[in-house]
């Protein structure tokens, strides 16, 4: 069959179907396999705890309340947005950075509106009679309007006035989240703020001394912001043995578990922390407690290492972005993941205090793994559109 002359043209001389190979073998070369590869991994290890979790609990694995079912509904829409993402050109992502960032704030203040939550608080939203936390959605959201703003500002962060524009547009999510009160999303707030403005080379004099203020205001926020409970929990770790059957409990309880796993644990389903329910939201915040109980010190490498590398991914997508855009975006994402990693990991071993932040992947809960996977799915976007080799 003859190609048309105009078919040539439109392919820059090329056959069509030559053109669509080479096109489509460029999109699988720049496609990075392996930060998919560790993602999925990292969602393996979630879905085996909530496995074990449910089984604990007596109910079936497809019976409705299953935490694994619910964690495999979960994945599979992960899955879905990750591929919408990816095939999204992110460039769109700096056009609509204004209107995602007021979409952030109306989700939050939603939340406040109508939301519930344990002891008065208000964090979950019901959707089809799923428990949905629009603030972590914001994390990805908060990111995306950060890399736009640093990223049209890159090479000029020297200026004060720049450091206090990132600032002005934290301020109102920050204060959205700490009046739901969440703490810990509120810290994962200020580590995304304090990493991009330090990649996108802002003045460390000015970033001193920005932490210098932070740091005098302390005394404030212990005495007026921070509830009582916050307090006790913030305090806990530094001896729970004070108050074990108090703000002391949960991580005494975790602590034991962690201990009882030694190298290789005591089997999935076997742990006695996990079978007793003697640990508070253990398929949440200290979801990684059990996860040591029955996988052992060996499991819970295999985990960190896997966070390692897909750390390593993110940064790779950062480091050879030619946009600075993808650059921000890409350590937003990475501080997130290892600022929640580092404090999750550290409360229930006892070397951070208590502060609610869940684990990402490992952790019962939707809208964490959602918001991670557009996440990873814009990083994959930058890869596509840039034609940066994975490896």
């Amino acid at each position: 069959m003859s190609i048309r002359p105009l078919d040539l043209r439109a392919t820059g001389g090329v056959r069509r179907s030559d053109f669509v190979d080479r096109t489509v073998g460029a999109v699988w070369r720049a496609f990075d396999f392996q930060l998919v590869t560790y993602a999925a991994l990292l969602v393996c290890f979630g879905l085996a705890m909530g496995y074990s979790n449910t089984a604990a609990s007596g109910i079936g694995l497809f019976d409705g309340g299953s935490v694994f079912l619910r964690g495999l509904m979960w994945a599979a829409i992960a899955i879905a947005v990750f591929l919408v993402a990816a095939a999204f050109d992110y460039h769109w992502l700096k056009t609509f950075a204004w209107p995602l960032y007021f979409i952030q704030l109306g989700l939050l203040a939603l939340t406040l509106a109508i939301g519930s939550g344990v002891g008065g608080t208000s964090r979950w939203v019901s959707l089809f009679g799923l428990q949905f936390q629009f603030s972590e959605i914001a994390k990805v959201l908060m990111i995306i309007v950060l890399a736009n703003y640093l990223g049209s500002r890159m090479g000029r962060m020297g200026s004060l006035w720049s450091i206090v524009g990132a600032g002005v547009l934290v301020g109102p999510p920050f204060i959205l989240v700490m009046l739901q009160p969440d703490l810990g999303t509120a810290l994962v707030f200020g580590a995304i703020l304090a990493t991009c403005l330090f990649m996108s080379g802002a003045s460390l004099r000015w970033l001193a001394v920005l932490a210098g203020g932070v740091a005098a205001s302390f005394p404030f926020i212990w005495t007026y912001v921070l509830q009582d409970y916050q307090k006790a929990r913030l305090t806990a770790f530094l001896n729970p043995l004070a108050d074990v059957q108090g703000a002391g409990y949960q991580l005494f309880q975790s602590q034991i578990a962690v201990g009882l796993g030694g190298w290789f644990g005591v089997g999935l389903t076997n742990g006695q922390q996990n079978a007793q329910g003697l640990l508070p939201v253990q398929d949440t915040d200290f979801v990684f407690a059990i996860l040591a109980e029955e996988l052992g010190f060996v499991g819970a490498m295999v985990v960190l290492l896997l966070f390692v590398g897909l750390l390593w991914r993110i940064l790779v997508t950062g480091w050879r972005s030619k946009d600075p855009f993808g650059t921000v975006f890409a350590c937003g994402v990475a501080s997130w993941l290892l600022f929640q990693l580092v404090v999750n990991v550290g409360m229930v071993i006892g070397m951070m205090p208590i502060t609610g932040i869940p684990l990402p992947f490992i952790s019962h809960g939707g809208a964490s793994l959602i918001s991670v996977a557009i996440a990873l799915g814009v990083l994959q976007s930058i890869n596509i559109r840039q034609g940066r080799a994975a490896w």
